[in-house]
């Protein structure tokens, strides 16, 4: 009976004979040239619209929290992050425990509803599994960050996202790090005057910060 040979795995899922260098160098090269090449510039996703201005493009891997009062606008400012998976030609998804995030709001600021996932209903004890799955799948995830999420929760979804270069976006307060943090400040509404007339935008004061200076500036949003 010929005996069989120890093995080692390569990646791929191949294998081959430990006493075989010269086959395993082979397959490792194999395996490295028709690995996925991501070069730097598709790192990066072009955000569109006015916050463009403030946050011109997001880096696959990180996350990003949007903060704000009730009304203040953090949610169009998150929805306007969401859109630059829209703008790659990409899927995003968003995680939302109580129903707060709309379709009209999420189209109103360039996100593509036909690639575009929402799940919702998820109890708190499973809501981190499903941050994560997402993140394995989709390019650009929005959470609504739940009370009593746990730090330690939140810290295993930054290095999900970074593993995955995939972009997460919190709404709410978020116990782990962030490579940006924006906040919403409110705003004034146009186009309603001595009582009358249709509001038509909204000037949003949003505060950014992230490695460099903060930074501040007003956005002004469609209606």
């Amino acid at each position: 009976m010929a005996s069989s040979s120890p093995t080692d795995p390569v990646p791929g899922g191949a294998v081959i004979p430990l006493r075989d260098p010269e086959a395993r160098a082979r397959l490792y090269e194999v395996a490295r040239v028709g690995a996925p090449l991501l070069l730097a510039k598709d790192r990066l996703l072009p955000v569109p619209g006015p916050l463009g201005a403030l946050v011109p493009e997001l880096r696959r891997g990180m996350v990003v929290t949007v903060t704000g009062a009730p009304g203040g606008g953090a949610t169009t400012l998150a929805f306007g992050l969401v859109a630059a998976a829209s703008v790659a030609g990409e899927w995003a998804g968003a995680l939302c425990p109580d129903h707060t995030l709309g379709a009209l709001a999420a189209a109103a600021a360039g996100v593509d509803l036909t690639r575009f996932a929402v799940v919702r209903d998820v109890p708190l004890d499973r809501w981190a599994v499903v941050a994560a799955a997402l993140l394995d799948a989709i390019t650009v995830v929005l959470v609504e960050v739940p009370r009593g999420v746990r730090a330690a929760d939140a810290r295993r979804l930054v290095s999900r996202a970074r593993e995955r270069g995939a972009v997460l976006v919190t709404l709410g307060e978020w116990p782990a790090a962030a490579a940006l943090r924006i906040h919403a400040e409110g705003g004034e509404w146009n186009g309603f005057r001595m009582g009358d007339g249709i509001l038509t935008s909204r000037n949003l004061s949003v505060r950014v910060e992230g490695s460099g200076a903060p930074l501040h500036g007003l956005v002004s949003l469609a209606s």
